[in-house]
């Protein structure tokens, strides 16, 4: 599932990281190893938070393009950029914002295609928080709501 975060983001990695000369070509996989883990750290936090129903709004209601996951996720990884490979804080936030946001909006979209089950939502649950769940019962509920 890790993998083929990492390879949305890869495929999403153009502008903002392989063709930007801010990156260095030797440092480009670890930042978009960094932008996955990213994205990860944050989904796992709602996990552990007990904040499982929000992430699960989140993925059932992809329109949500201000949602405060994205804002973390484009936050850590843009203090990741500052911190790890000394990106001036206002050119990592444009980084970031470039990257993130698509990244995460097409991980809503693989979630809910039943070719790949590897990223639905239930395996995603699964790995972040190391058990199997099944969630049909909560987003039948938010369906309700």
């Amino acid at each position: 599932m890790f993998e083929k975060l990492f390879i949305l983001v890869k495929n999403n990695a153009g502008r903002a990281i392989i063709d930007n000369p801010l990156i260095p070509e030797k440092s480009r996989e670890a930042v978009m190893n960094d932008a996955s883990s990213s994205i990860i750290e944050v989904l796992k936090s709602q996990v552990e938070n007990g904040r499982l129903k929000d992430l699960v709004k989140y993925f059932q209601f992809s329109g949500i393009y201000n949602n405060p996951l994205i804002s973390s996720a484009t936050n850590k990884f843009a203090n990741k950029l500052n911190n790890f490979y000394g990106i001036e804080p206002k050119a990592a936030l444009t980084i970031a914002e470039a990257l993130i946001p698509p990244v995460m909006q097409e991980l809503i979209l693989q979630s809910k295609s039943e070719q790949n089950k590897e990223l639905s939502l239930n395996a995603l649950i699964a790995k972040l928080n190391g058990c199997n769940v099944n969630i049909n019962t909560l987003l039948n509920q938010l369906s309700i709501a």
